[in-house]
């Protein structure tokens, strides 16, 4: 009989740890699989497919529905792939050196200022309507705390002034301010540029940004629309604002001692 001929001498304690281990490494190798559907497969850094792309092959593609309407993304075949023809140079032909800007590195968005290529349309939020907007378009926003930078003129890290603060953008269900508007022209002609909160140091008399000298100010990124900000004008504008950190003045390239 079954009870006595085979579950007599089975162990199903050993069958249960076992069965659990088998559990566990195939979720393991789904999870792991399913983690290789953006950046796979490797490639090195002359776009060559890499000679070691790891023990888990890449998964098969799976096709995703995007939220409001924006389309499907398959993947991984169909994911975003990275910038052509990058201003760079590498310094060596053994892999893994290092690459040097050939151009203006804040113009052409490499080094400290790379930016990578995100969609070009605004972040929305759990309701479908665009995060950051501006505060002169939210009649419900007023500033509870702290300085208005409005109407304070802003000044560059080479002391120089450059415009003035006319507006803010704020993250609507965040109730942030992430980027200030600044009109480069004082006769307030419509020429503006935004300035990220966490590059703007806000003080009683002006805004300091110390990033930017004066003449980088003109070739900061612009937004196509006055009421919106896309994922892609962010990520340039942050990254152009970050590149000055170290490519805004030759002398912040040299050591310090």
């Amino acid at each position: 009989m079954v009870g006595t001929t085979f579950f007599g001498n089975f162990d199903l304690a050993s069958a249960a740890i076992w069965l659990f281990y088998l559990f566990f490494a195939l979720l393991i190798f789904y999870l792991q699989t399913e983690n290789m559907r953006e950046g796979y497969p490797m490639t090195d850094d002359d776009g060559n497919p890499a000679p070691n792309q790891g023990p888990f092959p890449v998964p098969k593609d799976k096709t995703f529905i995007l939220r409001d309407g924006r389309g499907e993304l398959t993947v991984p075949s169909g994911q975003r792939g990275d910038r052509d023809n990058l201003a760079l140079q590498r310094t060596a032909t053994a892999a893994g050196s290092p690459y040097v800007p050939t151009g203006d590195p804040m113009k052409d968005g490499v080094g400290p200022a790379s930016w990578a290529p995100r969609e070009d349309h605004p972040e929305l939020d759990a309701h479908g309507h665009i995060k950051i907007q501006p505060m002169s378009k939210l009649e419900d926003f007023r500033i509870s705390a702290g300085m208005d930078p409005r109407g304070k003129p802003v000044v560059t890290g080479d002391g120089e002034v450059v415009g003035r603060v006319i507006d803010m953008w704020v993250d609507v269900p965040e109730q942030m301010v992430r980027y200030l508007t600044m009109d480069v022209n004082p006769e307030g002609d419509g020429n503006t540029r935004l300035i990220p909160m966490n590059f703007a140091l806000i003080k009683g008399d002006r805004v300091k940004i110390r990033s930017l000298y004066a003449h980088n100010v003109g070739d900061i990124p612009q937004a196509k629309s006055d009421s919106e900000l896309t994922l892609l004008e962010e990520e340039k504008i942050m990254a152009f604002y970050g590149g000055g950190t170290l490519y805004a003045d030759p002398k912040r390239l040299e050591p310090k001692v």
